[in-house]
């Protein structure tokens, strides 16, 4: 039983509606454009919200979208060929009228589709009923019973006909690729029939002839270039100067002082910008965008510029030609060639391999039946659709904007609590360390939770960031007041500290016990924010990463509305070159956005997200 099933358009003017079982299909509609149509996560054509199963079908020809929902718990096998039968139907019955792209004439037009749906509907159900009665397969059915009995019987030391003939044709090049070095080995000799002045000679010897006269014809031209191609030049005598390596023996005494240069006796002090350079991430305390370019790019681009000289005239313009539609509209066979190039190239990036199929399949949806103009190449199209839903992918839904979030909690006169989780390695604390010099720069004091009590040394490298961090910010230039402490153990005590970042131990999402013991660490502290930190290295593991936290988190929670992650800390970002497929994987499995990416070891090394400069980046060749 369906709980209903709508028609509408991609500009949000709903055609026709049927309403089954449910009352109002209004809530998961708006959650199935919400998060798959508008966020580009098309690959599936199904969506499952709350207790219900949505299937949709788009028409990118008219701009139409069909959504059929029933309950998740039953399985109808007849949906698809409804919603195809219907999608078909409502297209030819309403042609005129959807063709005239405009929306006044959509909501003056009257879609009077109750019967034709009811009879597509009890069609599909009785189709679904009738099925036909599965026979058993008799033995004169299948093909062994087709081969005479004598090609089943094999004698005992005999081959196969397949597998002699197959013998016969490797001992054939063999014999035909043996060369005047190669060594015979030792054959049973067998009678030839091969006669010669009356006496049979056998196999092995009519081999050794026919050898020697191969030799006897070849071999001297043979021993000839060999010989030619032999060095003349004359070997060097002597030994060479002995070359001096960089982390090898120093001829000078200077070249191991590395003391501070002195002027009078008095050290050089360093000028005031090297100082800024180290502080600053930005002015103000402001983020940089994430640039993805490399040095390469530059020159690439001046050397594509440059004309080939080897293709001609013609070549380019039949070659420009080559790949036009003229103002058809695109199906699957003709982006077929082109996805598959496109999945190959995002898994080399690094993308995750079902999610790849994803987002090919998602823009085949999304293009399938669209019309396209005289002049556009269906790669160009494919690479554009592509290129614009990485970069809804890496804009999702929800922001975060830790600083409007930390002075709305102080008008509050609450501290901004912020969770670390994630696998062992991945940089949490020195990722927080960073987080908290930006936090500084921009004025709030921090409070640093070590929760880390597993790994040998975890509480001493978080209490020498502090050491550092206060050197950078020390209390006589904030008016006396601490800005940035370090809690290891005991009870905190209220000091008005805006922000508490909580440094959690690092474990693998397949321990149960300690994903426990992190899910209910986040149910007591309820933190404003929780954050997952994951490398920019891994690929499919990344997935797995994020599926498997999130599936903890909410399994292992005590509360009734479970806190799930908030938003991804991507590290090691400036080790992976170009391959940045680790960024849509992420933000694709969850949702999430990517709030800080890491990209050094410095404190000022830290940046905000540039979705368009990523994608660039993938997309290169």
């Amino acid at each position: 039983m369906l709980d209903f099933f709508t028609i509408f358009s991609k500009g949000g003017l709903v055609l026709w509606c049927f309403q089954g079982v449910s009352d109002s299909c209004t809530g998961p509609v708006n959650a199935l454009i919400r998060s798959v149509l508008l966020q580009e996560r098309g690959g599936n054509n199904s969506f499952t919200h709350e207790a219900l199963t949505l299937k949709y079908k788009l028409d990118n020809q008219f701009e139409l979208v069909f959504v059929v929902g029933f309950q998740k718990i039953l399985t109808l096998t007849y949906v698809d060929k409804l919603i195809d039968d219907v999608h078909r139907l409502f297209r030819d019955k309403y042609r005129t009228e959807i063709q005239q792209q405009s929306a006044l004439s959509l909501l003056n037009g009257t879609f009077d589709f109750q019967n034709d749906f009811l009879r597509l509907l009890r069609e599909a159900e009785e189709s679904s009923k009738i099925r036909a009665p599965t026979t058993m397969k008799k033995f004169e059915d299948s093909e062994k019973a087709k081969k005479p009995v004598r090609s089943m019987i094999e004698t005992r030391g005999e081959k196969p006909k397949e597998k002699a003939k197959n013998n016969k044709k490797k001992g054939a090049k063999k014999e035909g690729s043996d060369g005047p070095l190669a060594t015979s080995k030792a054959v049973p000799a067998e009678k030839s029939v091969v006669p010669e002045n009356g006496v049979e000679l056998s196999k092995e010897e009519l081999i050794r002839k026919k050898r020697e006269e191969f030799i006897q014809k070849h071999g001297k031209g043979m021993d000839k270039s060999s010989k030619s191609t032999k060095s003349d030049a004359p070997k060097e005598k002597g030994k060479k100067a002995p070359r001096v390596w960089a982390l090898g023996g120093y001829a000078n005494k200077e070249d191991l002082d590395y003391s501070p240069p002195t002027t009078n006796g008095a050290p050089e002090v360093a000028p005031p910008e090297d100082i800024n350079l180290i502080r600053g991430t930005g002015p103000g305390g402001q983020l940089q965008d994430l640039d993805c370019s490399s040095s390469d790019d530059e020159g690439a681009v001046q050397n594509s510029t440059k004309p080939s000289a080897t293709k001609g005239t013609l070549g380019g313009m039949f070659g420009m030609l080559k790949g036009l539609v003229g103002s058809k509209s695109l199906s699957r066979e003709d982006m077929e060639s082109v996805l598959d190039k496109m999945r190959d190239h995002l898994i080399a990036k690094n993308v995750a391999a079902d999610i790849a199929v994803q987002l090919c399949e998602s823009v085949a949806n999304k293009l399938e039946g669209k019309v396209m103009g005289t002049f556009s190449t269906v790669t160009s199209t494919v690479k554009q659709a592509l290129q614009e839903s990485l970069v809804q992918i890496l804009q999702p839904q929800r922001r975060v904007d830790m600083l409007r979030d930390i002075m709305d909690a102080q008008r509050h006169q609450r501290p901004y609590v912020v969770t670390f989780c994630g696998v062992n390695g991945v940089g949490k604390s020195t990722n927080l360390a960073k987080i908290s010099f930006w936090l500084l720069e921009n004025g709030f004091s921090v409070l640093i939770a070590a929760c880390d009590t597993f790994r040998a040394g975890a509480v001493e490298q978080l209490r020498t960031h502090t050491r550092r961090l206060s050197a950078l910010h020390p209390p006589e230039n904030h008016g006396g007041r601490t800005m940035v402490q370090l809690f290891e153990k005991g009870y905190a005590r209220n000091q008005g500290f805006d922000v508490v970042l909580v440094d959690t131990a690092g474990r693998m999402q397949d321990n149960a016990p300690l994903m426990t013991a992190l899910a209910k660490l986040i149910t007591v502290n309820t933190p404003d924010l929780v954050l997952f930190v994951g490398e920019a290295l891994v690929g499919n593991e990344a997935v797995d990463q994020l599926v498997k936290f999130n599936r903890a988190l909410a399994d292992h929670s005590m509360a009734q509305t479970p806190r799930l992650i908030d938003g991804i800390v991507l590290t090691k970002f400036d080790t992976i070159d170009d391959k940045v497929g680790a960024a849509i994987s992420m933000t694709y499995i969850t949702s999430k956005p990517i709030v800080f990416v890491g990209t050094g070891q410095t404190y000022c090394d830290l940046r905000s997200l540039n979705a368009k400069a990523v994608v660039a980046a993938l997309m290169k060749a």
